[in-house]
């Protein structure tokens, strides 16, 4: 198979394009994925090969038999020496002289240009020996280099596809067939062929094959893979579920709504793939360090390789010292260092529920030292039970307020609007019809209903309309919607609003982390006033428009603060685009916040502060390889060129130190599976 050599960077990024996201792409075709198992084979052979090669080389290298006290020389042997290491030159060596030919088109030289030049001084050198130069050949520590820089390639790009098998297990989530029902009667056809608007059967223990809505039954699903939420969900009738997801002990079926590239999962590895092909401040660092090195190699070999011949030492012990001098500076470790973690990185944070956008915030949030949440559905459970209907006129009941405000609030996707539908179906309430709806954001929602103007919002709504708020007796910490019939205000309905039992822990855990917590909302004071004391948080933001949001989050800027600002992505657009780290949260299929980050899948606080930590952990990893990979070539340098007394490294050992630093790069970077929080 001829090799085709690629970078670490687009190695990895190419072991993450997964099997399962090609459902409906034509399967002739070999993705990137099977290419670096492919690639991986290839190398596999090509050690294995060289190796079988190497043992007559060892037993012929007259230094070898110097050392075991043996002579088993005969007529021709340099000749066989010759035949076997030219073998092994080219068909062992042929990766690393594909590659120099490529980065020279590219003009950048990189490391496969520092092993390239390094066996082919070695080669061309000890064969022009055999044919007569003076001097002695060192086939031997030829044919052992390239032996361990093919064993390095391939336990690296074996360690590159062990980064994306969280993705992997991902994208095999999906199954291959669905149970498609008809008028009277269900028929199995593959998941490629499902169109929107399909009515699918699931039964006990099937996995969902598409994203839809439950349109009879209920039971529970597992979405851990998808979410990070580790119980299953109980669901029913008009619930949302996910592609991927395991169905429980019960049958449901499902009206599909997304397939294909549209799904959720397909979006989601959609997401991590890019995110990994991403290349951050960081990895861009390392890129040119690499290039600097390979320079630094580059000159440090030929400098050494005429000092040595200037001091008058023969031309074998010259070319030895510039060969181990570009080998060991290969910076191998230095092209895995950040490219590794970040594809690990990536990887364990989408099966975590975390959804990483742009890489360079993601490890910025180290960096952090406010985070700003929005209250509703973060915080809070977003549930909105009503708790009290109160009119304020005798024209209307408090089922005739409870009417018309479900009525004008039920054309939108609103919490408020989800819980007035609640009670209304609870209380048997009919509602009425609405026309020329309009909803603006922060403030309230209006529209035509039975005939007559109706408003409903909050105290911002009043504000607006110059209407004073009416006393209230139990005025408590409760979130209030007043309705407003033909411009007078006949009543308000109240809602209480859950906390989440994770937001206290999450923000007790930011703290400790010396971030600072403010709470940001469009309720009014006494609301946000009363979360905030109950959460323990610093600071709050009450009443506030969406279109304010921006505003608070450039103040906290220009304070001198590293901002990360959680929101919905819809709403807090503006806010999250602004904030130095934008994180919006959605549960269920709701994942293409364009102008986020981050973005979280379950909605939960604990995921914030499990993203922040590991973020931390992240750019911790990339640090420590940075410094392993540069650290170790500052140390080895010096060694390689023979200058330090007493201290002479062989281009064989060189290779085994530059291939060691290498799998400890590796290593490291999969010790970053146990860096994620779980609370």
């Amino acid at each position: 198979m001829e090799h085709t050599n690629h970078n670490h960077t687009e190695a990895i990024s190419e072991g993450t394009e997964m099997k399962g996201h090609t459902h409906h792409k034509n399967n002739g075709h070999h993705n990137h994925h099977d290419h670096h198992r492919m690639m991986i084979e290839d190398f596999k052979r090509r050690f294995w090969v060289s190796i079988f090669l190497t043992l007559p080389v060892l037993l012929l290298s007259p230094m070898i038999q110097d050392w075991l006290g043996l002579n088993w020389s005969f007529s021709g042997d340099r000749w066989v020496l010759f035949g076997l290491s030219s073998l092994i030159y080219f068909y062992g060596g042929w990766p690393f002289l594909k590659g120099l030919i490529e980065e020279m088109k590219k003009l950048k030289p990189g490391m496969m240009t520092l092993i390239a030049v390094a066996i082919s001084a070695a080669y061309l050198y000890s064969s022009a020996v055999v044919f007569g130069l003076a001097g002695k050949t060192f086939f031997w520590e030829l044919a052992t280099l390239i032996d361990v820089m093919l064993l390095g390639h391939w336990l690296e790009m074996r360690s590159v596809l062990g980064a994306s098998k969280a993705l992997e297990a991902l994208a095999a989530l999906m199954p291959d067939e669905a149970t498609v029902v008809h008028d009277d009667h269900t028929m199995k056809v593959k998941v490629s062929e499902l169109k929107a608007g399909d009515a699918i059967l699931i039964k006990p223990g099937e996995k969902v094959p598409a994203d839809g809505v439950i349109i009879e039954g209920e039971s529970e699903l597992n979405e851990s893979m998808l979410t990070g939420e580790s119980k299953p969900v109980n669901k029913g009738i008009d619930d949302e579920v996910i592609g991927g997801a395991v169905n429980g002990n019960g049958a449901i079926k499902v009206e599909v709504n997304n397939t294909g590239d549209e799904s959720y999962l397909s979006k989601v590895i959609g997401m991590v793939r890019d995110a990994q092909g991403q290349k951050s401040q960081t990895q861009r660092l390392a890129d040119k360090a690499a290039f600097w090195l390979t320079i630094v190699a580059l000159t440090a070999g030929f400098g050494t390789f005429f000092i040595w011949l200037a001091l008058g030492e023969e031309l074998s012990f010259a070319l030895e010292r510039m060969v181990t001098v570009m080998v060991i500076c290969c910076p191998h470790a230095l092209g895995l260092a950040i490219p590794l973690v970040a594809a690990i990185s990536t990887s364990i944070s989408a099966k975590n529920g975390l959804l990483i956008r742009n890489r360079t915030a993601f490890e910025n949030a180290r960096k952090i030292s406010t985070i700003v949440f929005d209250k509703t559905g973060t915080l809070t459970k977003g549930s909105h039970a009503v708790t009290r209907i109160v009119s304020l006129s005798n024209a209307y009941s408090e089922q005739d307020i409870l009417r018309y405000a479900s009525s004008v609030e039920s054309p939108s996707e609103h919490h408020i609007s989800k819980g007035l539908a609640r009670r209304s179906e609870a209380d048997g309430v009919e509602l009425y019809p609405v026309s020329d709806f309009k909803y603006e954001s922060g403030v309230g929602v209006n529209g035509t209903v039975n005939d007559k103007k109706v408003k409903a919002g909050g105290f911002v709504l009043l504000e607006k309309l110059g209407i004073s708020p009416p006393e209230d007796q139990e005025d408590g910490v409760e979130t209030k919607i007043f309705t407003i019939i033909d411009d007078q205000l006949v009543g308000f309905i109240t809602f209480a609003d859950e906390i989440r039992e994770s937001s206290a822990p999450a923000i007790k855990t930011l703290q400790q982390n010396g971030i600072k917590v403010s709470l940001l909302t469009g309720d009014n004071e006494k609301v946000a006033a009363a979360v905030a004391k109950e959460l323990g948080m610093d600071d709050y933001m009450a009443e506030v428009l969406p279109e304010e949001k921006q505003e608070k989050v450039k103040v906290l800027q220009e304070k001198g603060e590293f901002v990360a600002m959680t929101g919905d992505g819809v709403n807090d657009a503006p806010a999250l685009a602004q904030a130095d780290v934008g994180i919006a949260i959605g549960s269920g299929t709701d994942v293409a916040a364009e102008t986020a980050d981050i973005v979280l899948v379950d909605s939960d606080p604990k995921d914030i502060a499990n993203l922040i930590l590991f973020g931390k952990a992240t750019y911790r990893k990339m640090v420590q390889n940075l410094g392993w990979a540069t650290g170790y070539n500052l140390i080895a340098l010096p060694l390689a060129t023979g200058f330090v007394p007493g201290l002479i490294i062989s281009p064989a050992f060189g290779a085994a130190l530059m291939s060691i630093s290498t799998i400890i790069c590796a290593i490291n970077a999969q010790l970053l599976k146990g860096s994620m929080v779980t609370q």
